[in-house]
């Protein structure tokens, strides 16, 4: 039970330095994953799966393809379709995408500000709780009730795969 009260605490750290919200893909074997959290607005959540966006966010193809972390910022000039304008007229105007890859399994976040870039020091943070989150749950196969409870109070969508 300590490690559900771990995942909760991480998630509320992330949720916190991330206003406008977040995405995090956990353990996605080929292009699902385990889990994933979502806190971005609805309405921008409504507009991004009835439009499609997934298929053409620079942000997903930077995460699948690469290690590490980036600025939504440095993807714009790989963004035809205008994914981060849209994002940016719902509120997300600054993002940071972390990519990892841990025991064999990958995991991808992106995490939003609407008020400015995050400055490194705070993307060294968001890395290093999204390494700790990987990790909690990389054994993990469901979250308590409690953990639910959490994600919910924190307008969190969850989604098993």
């Amino acid at each position: 039970m300590a490690r559900q009260g771990q995942i909760s605490a991480i998630l509320k750290s992330l949720h916190d330095a991330s206003p406008a919200g977040f995405a995090i893909a956990l353990h996605v074997k080929f292009t699902a994953p385990r889990y994933l959290f979502q806190s971005y607005a609805k309405d921008w959540l409504d507009t991004y799966s009835r439009l499609g966006l997934v298929l053409h966010d620079p942000t997903v193809g930077w995460a699948f393809q690469n290690v590490g972390t980036t600025r939504w910022s440095d993807l714009a000039a790989d963004d035809p379709r205008g994914v981060l304008e849209q994002a940016a007229r719902h509120g997300l105007k600054f993002g940071t995408v972390i990519a990892l890859v841990r025991n064999g399994s990958r995991t991808m976040a992106s995490f939003a500000r609407s008020d400015r870039e995050s400055t490194d020091d705070e993307v060294a943070a968001l890395k290093r709780d999204l390494e700790d989150l990987h990790d909690q749950t990389r054994t993990i196969e469901h979250l308590s009730p409690s953990v639910h409870e959490t994600l919910k109070q924190m307008s969190i969508y969850l989604t098993h795969g």
